[in-house]
């Protein structure tokens, strides 16, 4: 797939007033200071389509960007550490698991994961409840220019040894990635789009 169009559309965080539009909607979340927004702006070719910062918890609603006219990248808050108050903290928590309770257009969640470090309890916990509560998800592993090859393979084994052990029946679908070396963005959007071939495809199903 290439990105010809990456354009902001609204933030907010209250999931009704999220776009109507019945296209793809492919949410991108992690923890705090992931690199997330990196990715993003790799993704779709814009230095600064999503802001970064070297202050964790930067993003604090729901941010939507229109692709190519015909699907949507959301940027969510992340969970775990963010230099916030408990109440602000609170607050977006809410709307993050009302977002991938109620909103109908999500067809795949992008959990983004530090490749730098082992299995952490926070990324396990939060994708077991993306398969509580049903919904579609793959890794995304990121920095994968911190490390050599081998950590990345230990680390990513890790993962799935601990996904295994607590009643996962396979490892997710998941994507090594670099921001900075321009590492996975074709596997990435490759995975998107032949999402999107079904679903246009079978139209009458999303509508």
């Amino acid at each position: 797939m290439k990105i010809n169009t990456a354009e902001f559309i609204i933030s907010n965080s209250i999931v009704s007033k999220c776009p109507q539009e019945r296209i793809p909607e492919y949410a991108f979340i992690g923890r705090s200071n992931v690199g997330k927004s990196s990715l993003i702006n790799m993704l779709t070719n814009h230095k600064n389509l999503a802001k970064t910062s070297a202050r964790p918890g930067k993003t604090q609603l729901i941010n939507h960007f229109k692709i190519n006219n015909n699907w949507f990248l959301v940027d969510l808050p992340g969970y775990g550490y963010a230099r916030v108050s408990k109440k602000t903290k609170e607050v977006f928590q809410k709307f993050i698991t009302d977002y991938f309770e109620k909103r109908e257009q999500l067809v795949c969640a992008f959990v983004l994961i530090d490749i730098r470090h082992e299995a952490q309890k926070i990324d396990l916990e939060f994708i077991t409840y993306l398969g509580e509560t049903q919904v579609p998800f793959c890794i995304i592993f990121t920095k994968a220019d911190k490390i050599s090859k081998g950590k990345i393979e230990q680390h990513v084994a890790a993962y799935r040894k601990a996904l295994l052990a607590n009643n996962w029946e396979e490892m997710p679908q998941y994507f090594v990635t670099s921001s900075l070396d321009v590492i996975g963005k074709e596997g990435v959007l490759e995975y998107i789009d032949s999402v999107n071939q079904e679903i246009f495809k079978n139209n009458d199903n999303f509508i």
